[in-house]
This record gives C-alpha cells, sequence and structure tokens, in this order.
C-alpha cells in the first residue's frame, strides 16, 4: 500500500482521484473508433459494459491530412465526443494533460505517436498512458518511445484488444508446440511496418499464445495474404495468416495430444482490455510488459526485413 500510495503521488495522482467516476482521463487523436466506444464504456453507467472509477473528460482531435481513414473520420468523431458526451475539446496537447490524470493515445496513425508522446513528455507530468495500436510506425519509433518514457519516468503500455478476446485467453495452453493465427491484413503505405497497421491483431493474438521468445522471423507474400512464420528459441512455431484486404480472425494451437481450434462464436469486445487498463492506471503496472511489446516490433520489423529479402529468414534486431 505504501508503495502504490508513493506511486499515486509521482504521478500526481491522489488516492481520493481514484474513487468512483473521479479518474479523470484525456484522449489524444480523434479519427479512430475506439475513442467513442472507449468514452461510451466508462462514462454510460447504464451501459452492460461499463466500467466505474474513470470518465473521459478531454479530448485532443489530431488528425492526419495523408491517410483518409483519418482525415474523413477526425471531426466527426470529435463532435460525438463534445456533444453527446460533453468531452472538452483543447486545442494542444500540453492543455489536455494538464486537465487529466491518465491519456489515451488513439491516433490511428502510428506515424504520430513519437512525437506526440514527445509532447506529454515535455509537460513534465508523470502520468500513465496507454498507446493504442500500432504503437508506431516502425521499430525504432518503438524503442525511442520506451527510451523517452523511461527517462520521463512516464508509464506506458500498448495492446492490442484481441489479446482479451475468448480465443486468445480460453486456447492459451503452456504445452503448446505451434500456434497458428490469423486476422485481416490490409496494409497502409505511410507505415513502414505493414503489418503494424491492422495484422498488429493477429500478431499480438499469436504472443499471446506464444508469449515472447522469437529468434527467427521469414515471411512469404501474396496478392492474397502473407504468411509469417517465426522461430521460438525453444523450438516452437508461431505462424501469422493475413487477408488481404480483409478476414476473419481465427487460431489453431498444436498440443503434443490434441490439435485445438478457435469456434467463430467465441466473444470479444474492448471491455475486458479496458478492465485491464484500469489496474493499469492504478498501479502503473502495464497488463503487457513493455519488453514483450517492443519484441513484438521486433517481430514485425524481422517480417518486413524478410518480405525484402524474397522470404529469408531474419533474426529480430
Amino acid at each position: 500500500m505504501r508503495l502504490m500510495k508513493q506511486w499515486l503521488l509521482a504521478v500526481g495522482l491522489t488516492t481520493a482521484s481514484l474513487s468512483a467516476a473521479d479518474l479523470k482521463a484525456g484522449i489524444i487523436g480523434t479519427d479512430t473508433s475506439h475513442v467513442v466506444a472507449f468514452t461510451k464504456t466508462f462514462n454510460d453507467a447504464s451501459g452492460a459494459d461499463h466500467i466505474p472509477g474513470i470518465k473521459m473528460v478531454a479530448a485532443y482531435k489530431g488528425g492526419s491530412p495523408d491517410i483518409e481513414s483519418s482525415a474523413s473520420r477526425v471531426d466527426n468523431y470529435a463532435k460525438d465526443l463534445k456533444e453527446k458526451w460533453g468531452l472538452e475539446m483543447c486545442p494542444d496537447i500540453a492543455t489536455l494533460v494538464s486537465k487529466v490524470d491518465v491519456i489515451f493515445l488513439e491516433s490511428v496513425d502510428g506515424r504520430q505517436h513519437l512525437p506526440q508522446f514527445k509532447e506529454i513528455a515535455k509537460s513534465g507530468a508523470k502520468k500513465p498512458v496507454f498507446i493504442d495500436k500500432p504503437l508506431a510506425s516502425t521499430l525504432e519509433d518503438a524503442r525511442e518511445i520506451a527510451r523517452i518514457a523511461k527517462q520521463s519516468g512516464i508509464p506506458w503500455a500498448s495492446s492490442s484488444s484481441l489479446r482479451w478476446y475468448d480465443m486468445a485467453v480460453q486456447m492459451k495452453n503452456p504445452d503448446a508446440r505451434s500456434v497458428m493465427t490469423w486476422g485481416p491484413g490490409p496494409e497502409e503505405p505511410h507505415h513502414y511496418l505493414d503489418l503494424s497497421w491492422y495484422a498488429i491483431h493477429p500478431v499480438e493474438m499469436l504472443f499471446a499464445l506464444m508469449g515472447p521468445g522469437v529468434v527467427e522471423v521469414s515471411r512469404a507474400s501474396s496478392k492474397d495474404g502473407d504468411v509469417v512464420t517465426g522461430k521460438w528459441k525453444d523450438g516452437r512455431l508461431g505462424i501469422v495468416r493475413t487477408g488481404k484486404p480483409y478476414s476473419d480472425y481465427g487460431a489453431v494451437v498444436f498440443g503434443p495430444k490434441k490439435t485445438e481450434q478457435s469456434n467463430p462464436k467465441m466473444k470479444g469486445g474492448y471491455a475486458p482490455m479496458l478492465r485491464e487498463l484500469m489496474k493499469f492506471f492504478q498501479t502503473g503496472v502495464p497488463p503487457v510488459a513493455n519488453e514483450e511489446t517492443l519484441e513484438i516490433f521486433a517481430f514485425m520489423d524481422a517480417a518486413q526485413k524478410s518480405k525484402e529479402q524474397g522470404g529469408k529468414p531474419v533474426k529480430p534486431r
């Protein structure tokens, strides 16, 4: 309890601010549907998935004019947050940080996350930050975010919500010798790590089921989808199949005696991840270790290098 209080004081919170509906949260980037869904989960007490103890109170629009899915949505989601949910729209990130206890960095464009995180760090506030997928558009940017966070004393977390879908939780088998996951793989030309744009979801599921420890990655590409194969240090194999432009989600876990395939009716949603993030905001301990999140980006970086080299196996750097 003493350590908890010391951490709360370090990030500018008090035990009183963690009482029901008192933890004030802010959004950076209103160009993804996540911002409305998350706000509803926290602010709508009548909702089936309502999570008490936190409330979205402010937002900074952001936006990327060179990405259509950002430019075409940023104003509409900002309007919804302001008019339907009563969030204050802030003119800049510094203003937002000053008004909240915790931060959701939601910009759909992974390129924006490093410069926006720098603005958070510049404020001097050590307030916990959730960085929505993708953490960044390159491995270098992801590592720089981690470096700045460590230097500035900012707790951070990043993850896909699929890590807490039933197929990733219920199918986890410590004796599995191999795992295959699949999901949509549309690409966005401004993201060097093309898997980070949307295929981060099945990649995250793979790591949820396999854990960290990848030592080699190869990638075969086609117009209909890619197959990425990782070799783990203990000899296990993890495979991700991406569909282009879209596909459903699924997983197969190969155990020593039994093979299990996911059921399409397995449940998902944002609430399980948001509950984990609530714990993170209260303790400063990320639900997924930062080191594992960075390994996922090293995995995708090696997959990108393998693609560029015609499928040659590449060791993560």
